[in-house]
């Protein structure tokens, strides 16, 4: 019998304008996920920024954060996978940064605790704006320089700024088998985003764990951006919301409703109730 896990993005499929899962949406996914939907999603956020975006949805699933450098349960924040770098592969990331003038967010764990560190003083709009939309956030650790700021066991790098001043570091990155880098426009803002990962750290590669953790043999996945694409080439099916990228419809097996019409949410309770067909 088959046995599906179903995955979606947050932002821009999953969440709507407003940063929120609907109520809608929430009670529709916490019934059916009680009734045996295999259900997670998949984001580029920390388990911190999502459990406050998605609040009152089921915390009984583990869920994909930093594009899949992470599964985590997320009831009790256990660490379940992870994929990181290599020091070789951190300096590299350094200096690169350093010859090009960017000054990054950098998540990592210091003396065992995840923190996410900047220069306050090369703060630019979108990393104010990053900030003043996670305030209060623990991990956060404001440094005074450089060597600060590359403390700790670093697993993430991103940098916010201008298309133009990105793109050479994206050139670097995506160029290098070791590393999985993507750069895209913000959503619902100017600002461009660059995030340089490990490379075996991806949505699809984390949906291929948690699919063999689960003992799954179907993949269906939601999504809204190009960084989904991975995820849907590996998808038995693969839904764009209406409100996705051109490049994301293309490839999908169908287009629904967008993300501030419950699409997704109104996907599967189409497709699993009554009956429960695909559970």
């Amino acid at each position: 019998m088959d046995k599906t896990l179903y995955v979606t993005d947050l932002d821009g499929t999953l969440l709507n304008r407003q940063d929120r899962v609907s109520p809608f949406s929430i009670s529709t996914i916490n019934n059916l996920v009680e009734n045996g939907m295999l259900f997670t999603y998949a984001t580029a956020r920390s388990l911190i920024s999502a459990s406050k975006v998605t609040e009152g949805l089921s915390t009984n699933i583990p869920v994909i954060a930093y594009n899949g450098a992470f599964i985590i349960q997320p009831s009790t924040g256990e660490i379940l996978s992870s994929e990181g770098f290599t020091e070789e592969e951190r300096a590299l990331v350094r200096d690169v940064l350093n010859t090009h003038g960017i000054s990054p967010l950098v998540y990592s764990f210091v003396n065992g605790m995840e923190k996410v560190s900047w220069i306050p003083q090369n703060e630019n709009d979108g990393i104010r704006r990053y900030l003043s939309l996670r305030q209060r956030d623990p991990r956060f650790r404001p440094v005074a320089g450089k060597d600060a700021l590359y403390e700790g066991e670093m697993f993430y790098f991103t940098c916010i700024g201008k298309k133009e001043e990105l793109q050479p570091v994206y050139d670097v990155f995506f160029n290098d088998s070791r590393y999985r880098c993507t750069i895209q426009q913000e959503l619902y803002r100017p600002e461009y985003w660059c995030e340089i990962m490990p490379a075996k750290a991806s949505k699809a590669n984390a949906i291929r764990r948690l699919k063999e953790m689960w003992g799954c043999t179907r993949v269906v996945s939601f999504g809204d951006a190009v960084n989904d694409l991975p995820m849907f080439e590996i998808s038995d099916e693969c839904y764009a919301v209406s409100n996705a990228v051109d490049e994301l419809k293309a490839v999908a097996t169908g287009i629904i409703e967008s993300n501030e019409e419950n699409g997704v949410a109104r996907w599967l309770l189409h497709r699993l109730s009554p009956a429960g067909s695909g559970m």
